[in-house]
């Protein structure tokens, strides 16, 4: 596979990319009892950003959500097929949205996660990323134990 994303996500691809995203999100069934998304939040996503789809014989094997705001980057919704989980597409995701949003001006790239998923600050920092404050939970989803948002950072220069 080529360390380039495969392409933008239409409309159309908004089941597919809510069934991967919600599979790779379900590790987060410990503290919240839903789905990570639905298809109408990929489209409502989809009109503020891009997703970027890596696909492998022709099925949808990881995608990243971008957007842009003037000179700073945010990603989300990193997601890759369990199967091939622990295989470096996630790492080679995040380069594709750091690379997408240097093309597009950015001089920073944002992200936030929760601070339940313990797992996820090391695999940030050893792609360049500093922690760098908090954010409340999101209220439209309900965890079943206290929780917040953790937002890092890096340059992209």
């Amino acid at each position: 596979m080529s360390d380039q994303w495969t392409r933008l996500a239409q409309p159309e691809d908004a089941e597919d990319i809510t069934r991967l995203v919600n599979a790779a999100f379900r590790p987060e069934r410990f503290f919240i009892d839903q789905d990570r998304t639905d298809p109408d939040k990929v489209r409502a996503l989809l009109q503020k950003g891009k997703f970027l789809l890596v696909e492998q014989a022709g099925a949808l094997a990881g995608c990243v959500y971008v957007e842009l705001h003037r000179e700073r980057g945010y990603f989300g919704l990193l997601a890759v097929d369990p199967a091939l989980q622990r295989s470096g597409l996630g790492s080679r995701l995040v380069a594709a949205a750091e690379q997408y949003c240097v093309v597009a001006g950015c001089q920073f790239m944002d992200l936030t996660i929760v601070n339940l998923r313990t797992e996820l600050p090391a695999f940030y920092r050893r792609l360049g990323y500093a922690e760098n404050g908090t954010l409340p939970f999101p209220s439209d989803q309900q965890a079943n134990q206290p929780c917040h948002l953790v937002k890092m950072s890096k340059p992209l220069a």
